[in-house]
């Protein structure tokens, strides 16, 4: 990808925003629900997403990734972060309709080119409180901030870490605010995280 990131995987999180859990009236989760996106579903800042053709109901999950610097096992929420490189922009497209099917959610999130990442990793900004905002063909569909959180940047590495060992260059993508929504061929959506940038990508459907 164009930061030159191949992570090894992607961890996921969902359900980790209060006002989006409150968006699909469900329960504060207890602790992280996690899940694994392959690291052949990463692509780059203006890279294209392929909408399969196995989908009839695509939508975008703009979301704060943390990517990682070290070897992290068995790490403490005090220790979380010198183990982290820095702070990206990443977009969790899921196949809503196979995810709904299935009954879980690895199809719906495992496709080619269903996380982008980017457009750059910063190091030097504090993940507390970050402006997240999500817009499909300029039009602003997520607006929140990571403050709202249900579980912080450090506590989710220290629990991730407790599960599997993580690599230099593996990415935990720390869940989405409300407003998902759909995604058509030939839409442009975007992620724009404050302090990182925008990561934009297009959408096509599969050849």
């Amino acid at each position: 990808m164009s930061m030159g990131i191949e992570p090894s995987k992607v961890v996921a999180v969902g359900l980790n925003y209060r006002d989006h859990a409150r968006e699909l009236k469900m329960e504060i989760p207890d602790y992280p629900l996690i899940f694994l996106k392959p690291s052949t579903s990463v692509i780059g800042d203006g890279d294209t997403i392929l909408y399969p053709t196995q989908s009839q109901e695509l939508h975008y999950e703009g979301e704060l990734g943390i990517v990682m610097a070290a070897q992290a096992r068995n790490v403490t929420v005090g220790e979380a972060r010198s183990f982290i490189a820095g702070f990206t922009c990443a977009n969790d497209v899921t196949a809503r309709d196979l995810q709904r099917m299935d009954g879980q959610w690895t199809r719906a999130k495992s496709f080619d080119t269903f996380c982008p990442l980017g457009p750059r990793i910063v190091g030097d900004v504090d993940p507390a409180a970050l402006g997240i905002m999500t817009r499909v063909n300029g039009e602003i569909r997520q607006q929140s901030t990571t403050a709202n959180m249900i579980f912080n940047v450090y506590d989710l590495v220290s629990f991730i870490s407790g599960i599997m060992t993580l690599l230099p260059g593996d990415v935990i993508i720390t869940g989405t605010p409300p407003g998902v929504g759909p995604l058509f061929p030939g839409d442009t959506v975007e992620v724009e995280i404050e302090g990182i940038g925008i990561l934009k990508n297009t959408v096509m459907a599969m050849p």
